[in-house]
């Protein structure tokens, strides 16, 4: 093997080979993005049962103060 060259060429692959791992890729996309919904809903009603809660909170104070809603809204620089 002297004197000679080798060169290795990429195996070429068949067009549908290269459509089912297009297909396989997509599935698995698919799923992820499927997961993603489902952790941002669930993310979503999370945010909203803290601000619902924050906002109980803060409704119990403002009636336990005694305080007017302009003083409140004072205190409040709003």
């Amino acid at each position: 093997m002297t004197g000679r060259r080798w060169i290795l060429m990429a195996r070429t692959r068949s067009i549908s080979s290269i459509e089912s791992e297009i297909a396989k890729v997509e599935a698995e996309l698919s799923k992820a993005q499927e997961k993603v919904d489902t952790i941002s809903a669930k993310l979503l009603k999370l945010q909203k049962q803290k601000q619902e809660y924050e906002a109980k909170q803060i409704m119990e104070a403002y009636k336990k103060s005694g305080k007017s809603l302009q003083e409140l809204m004072t205190f409040l620089d709003i």
